[in-house]
């Protein structure tokens, strides 16, 4: 565990996260840009044909950037997000309100044992959320298979890790855990076959991160 990472309740966690973005989220879009890479990128990876009638859930869906990108690629696309921060939710339901009952959006948690879309989702997305959700992050890559159509995908856009230790430890002031724990994750899983995946450097090797695709056996 990296320091300034503790294990924390699933409520404490909650808290945190919503803590976090009440400043954050004033200025996230105009700052995000210059560090959270891949998002672009994972969208235009996701393996459906743009005209498919499909169910896209993102978890963690901030100020609505993705679901913006997932709308305009996917035109028959019913989209859901989803985020524990209600000042993110407010602006995400400003930026996406052009595209009307396409897009559902949620304050609140996406937790392991829910049955709210059970076997419905044909995309779930974890863009730049689950390296800030520790240690649960697992509990949702769990629940992540239970709300999958058979032959859905998992998309994954995030921090992997970085071989500076200052990095790592500014990072962890920022609640996020860097260590490639995600891809790891992904891989060992079985019940996943890999559709894509790469890890690219950023700022001349400071950090690396991690673009996922897996597909629902």
């Amino acid at each position: 565990m990296l320091p300034g990472i503790s294990a924390k309740s699933e409520k404490e966690q909650n808290q945190t996260i919503q803590n976090y973005y009440k400043f954050q989220s004033k200025i996230y879009d105009l700052t995000r840009w210059s560090f959270l890479f891949g998002r672009i990128g994972i969208v235009k990876q996701i393996p459906f044909p743009r005209d498919a009638k499909i169910n896209i859930l993102e978890v963690g869906c901030g100020t609505g950037y993705n679901i913006r990108l997932l709308a305009k690629r996917f035109p028959n696309a019913t989209i859901t997000g989803m985020d524990v921060s209600e000042d993110m939710i407010d602006i995400a339901t400003k930026q996406t309100a052009r595209f009307g009952d396409r897009i559902n959006l949620i304050c609140g948690p996406y937790m392991k044992g829910s049955k709210d879309f059970n076997e419905q989702m044909d995309v779930i997305l974890f863009s730049y959320s689950l390296t800030m959700i520790n240690p649960q992050w697992s509990e949702l890559l769990e629940q992540a298979k239970v709300d999958l159509k058979k032959g859905g995908v998992v998309a994954l856009a995030d921090f992997h890790n970085s071989n500076f230790g200052f990095f790592k430890r500014h990072m962890s002031n920022h609640h996020v855990r860097m260590d490639g724990h995600l891809l790891k994750a992904f891989k060992d899983d079985s019940d996943y076959t890999s559709v894509y995946e790469k890890v690219k450097a950023a700022y001349l090797g400071i950090w690396h991160y991690v673009m996922y695709i897996g597909r629902k056996k």
